[in-house]
This record gives structure tokens, C-alpha cells and sequence, in this order.
């Protein structure tokens, strides 16, 4: 892998900061080439429904965000224990703390990483998050596809293969904490658990009611 040297894609200008730069950095050094396109792929996706629903947010948190959101999966940012969402998270925080942002951005910034599997809640909260949430689900379950123009999309993909993403994506997902499954409970990624170990028995919110250590 190598810096992007285009620096405006689809119409979107990918930021080009001191911040933006060594986040790359960071991910080119401790990423693989696949996470690195889907990555810049959600930023530019996220950037484009921005666009479309004439929302305002900061381009540079948005990219930290889309750069970091699957640094957790890898072996340098994965806890043991912790879900991989929260690992990227806190690893994006703790980079922009480095360079003096204020806590609401770090917060916007961990928030928007963490929250970014979360169905239901992450469209509702603040542009930066929401705009993540949606650059994620577009690439990855093509949602709001028909929103994205054949001249974007082909943009896209040509400077961001997809390098057959459908296939890959899901054991990448699982690569990520294959060692720490018991973090996929209550989440969509006990999904990819159950797809990749057969017989996989997913830990279930009503046997823990019932299992609980109260009498009654």
C-alpha cells in the first residue's frame, strides 16, 4: 500500500491536514490494503450523503472517524476482551488527544466509531456519527444504494477497488475477534460468529433473565 495521491474523489475532497495524514499513516502501517479502500471508501460514501441531505459536520473528524472505525480488528489495536468497535474507538481518541483536540471532539470521535454497527441508534445522533453509520452500511449491505449515482460509485471503486468485498468481508469481520466472541453478544456481529463456527451458540438475553442470580 502506498498514500493516496488523488486527493478529491466522487467531488469529495479527502482531507489533507497534518491530523488527516498521520491517521493514514496509521492505518497504511497497521491495516491491510482491504480494510485501507473499504475505509476511504466510507468516508467518501459518508461525505456524498452528507452532501445529499445538506448536512454540516467536520470533514476531518468524519475521515479519523472512517479511518480508524476497523482498526480494531487488527492484532495492533484488539483488546482481549474489549468489543473491536470500542477498540478502534479508544485508539482514535487517544491519537487525536495527541494532538490537543478538545474533549467534544474526542468524544464525537469515539462515539461515532463505537456506535458505528449500531442499527437504530447511530442515524439518530449527531452528523459525524450518523454519517459514518450510513458510509458503513452503504458499503458494506449497500444501504441507501440508489441514492449513489453510477458516476460516484464507478469514482469510488476505481480509486477504492472492492477486491471482492462480499466474499472477504465477513471472514475479515471475524478475524477480528475470533479470539473474543462472547463481544459479539447483542450485536450484529454475533451474526458473522454464528456464519464462520459451526454450531456456534449464541449467549441469549432471555436464558441470562432467567439464569440470573435473583430467588424469585
Amino acid at each position: 500500500m502506498s498514500v493516496l495521491k488523488q486527493r478529491s474523489v466522487a467531488g469529495i475532497t479527502l482531507p489533507d491536514s497534518t491530523i488527516a495524514q498521520q491517521a493514514t499513516e496509521l492505518l497504511l502501517e497497521y491495516g491491510t490494503a482491504f480494510i485501507y479502500n473499504h475505509s476511504l471508501r466510507v468516508f467518501l460514501f459518508s461525505s456524498l450523503n452528507g452532501q445529499r441531505r445538506g448536512v454540516k459536520y467536520d470533514a476531518e473528524l468524519l475521515y479519523v472517524s472512517a479511518v480508524f472505525h476497523d482498526l480494531g480488528l487488527v492484532p495492533h489495536y484488539s483488546s482481549p476482551d474489549k468489543r473491536f468497535e470500542v477498540d478502534g474507538a479508544s485508539a482514535a481518541r487517544d491519537f487525536l488527544k495527541g494532538h490537543g483536540l478538545p474533549p467534544a471532539s474526542l468524544q464525537l470521535v469515539w462515539d461515532s466509531i463505537a456506535l458505528h454497527t449500531t442499527v437504530g441508534i447511530a442515524e439518530y445522533k449527531e452528523p459525524e456519527v450518523a454519517l459514518l453509520n450510513a458510509g458503513v452500511g452503504l458499503d458494506v449491505v449497500g444501504k441507501g444504494y440508489e441514492h449513489l449515482s453510477a458516476e460516484n460509485r464507478e469514482a469510488i471503486v476505481s480509486a477504492f477497488p472492492r477486491d471482492n468485498f462480499k466474499q472477504k468481508i465477513i471472514p475479515t469481520f471475524f478475524s477480528g475477534f475470533a479470539h473474543k466472541t462472547d463481544t459479539t453478544y447483542g450485536n450484529i456481529k454475533a451474526d458473522v460468529c454464528a456464519f464462520m463456527i459451526p454450531g456456534f451458540k449464541r449467549k441469549n438475553f432471555c436464558d441470562e433473565i432467567l439464569h440470573s442470580p435473583w430467588s424469585e
